[in-house]
């Protein structure tokens, strides 16, 4: 009973921070490895054409977001919905930007003025898109950007076109997202990789070779979907895992704290990114950052994520990578 009303504490109280989630050096960059995700700040649907955030309460969590220690958000110019932009929102709340703070945008999708997909940018339109985030978050250059795989087998030209910003100064750092390990290498053979994005979590193994690549390389692996899982942009809207459901009643937390320190026990090179336009939602999300999970526990959810071939017994040997 201690420890549930302890848990409870700090998921409410003001002194949780971030910065007890750990860190994790982008580049050259320091950030916490509880992050923020900029998706879901432009309504109901994310960026489809679903009702539009209230304006007020988008900025209001950005803000508190900040004030709790995040400064490591992800957003694109292709997060949008009617009447709401994830980049312009982060502008208005947060312009003038603190010194720690790093923004991580994505380039290669691309849709219309009515938010239909178009067809994904060629090598020459991304510069077009870095510019276009550029505008949108009002700065000089970008301090992230990845490039979102679209079903290319050899990112190499895409990539290229990329390495020539950053060495004109537009951009700092690079990354791939939705990236395979073939993919990595060919990015890596052209300039360095700080980050892969690729969606992972209890639900979604499928991320588990590059979870592993990138800790070979010291580089970040960063999950999205984390607690949506198989929902994606719906959100988390399947029944929750019974093994989740059972060790968040036994520390007096949500599912979903749950998902997001399982997340973060993966690895020191793990950094999570969960998106929330709902206050509470976001404080009990950073708050993830300081529960810690039993071995026993840790085993548990590993085999529902990792489950052995049939006939091989119950577990996971796929081993994990200490965090």
């Amino acid at each position: 009973m201690e420890l549930r009303e302890e848990l409870k504490d700090e998921t409410t109280s003001h002194t949780v921070s971030a910065a007890a989630s750990g860190t994790w050096l982008l580049g050259d960059l320091t950030v916490h490895r509880l992050g923020f995700g900029a998706m879901r700040l432009t309504g109901s649907a994310a960026f489809h054409q679903g009702t539009p955030s209230d304006r007020a309460r988008s900025l209001a969590v950005l803000r508190r977001a900040v004030e709790l220690g995040v400064n490591h958000i992800d957003t694109a110019a292709f997060y949008f919905s009617r009447l709401r932009s994830a980049n312009e929102l982060i502008n208005s709340a947060l312009a003038p930007y603190a010194d720690d703070l790093v923004i991580a945008t994505k380039v290669g999708p691309a849709r219309d003025a009515s938010g239909a997909w178009a067809d994904p940018a060629r090598p020459e339109q991304l510069r077009g898109q870095v510019e276009e985030n550029l505008r949108q978050l009002g700065r000089d250059h970008l301090d992230v950007v990845n490039l979102r795989v679209m079903g290319q087998d050899d990112i190499s030209e895409h990539f290229g076109a990329l390495a020539e910003l950053r060495h004109a100064g537009l951009i700092r750092h690079l990354g791939v997202s939705g990236a395979r390990p073939e993919h990595l290498a060919q990015a890596q053979a052209i300039a360095p990789v700080v980050c892969v994005q690729n969606r992972y979590g209890i639900d979604v193994p499928d991320g588990e070779r590059m979870l592993r690549a990138c800790a070979q390389h010291g580089i970040a692996f960063v999950p999205f979907f984390a607690i949506a899982g198989k929902g994606r942009e719906a959100g988390a809207v399947q029944a929750e895992r019974a093994e989740v459901r059972a060790i968040a009643d036994a520390h007096g937390v949500s599912p979903a704290q749950v998902r997001l320190a399982w997340i973060l026990h993966q690895g020191a090179h793990v950094l999570a990114i969960p998106g929330t336009g709902n206050p509470a939602h976001l404080d009990a999300n950073v708050a993830a950052g300081t529960l810690r999970l039993a071995e026993k526990e840790l085993r548990l959810l590993d085999a529902v994520a990792r489950p052995a071939p049939s006939g091989t017994g119950p577990g996971s040997t796929a081993p994990r990578t200490p965090a």
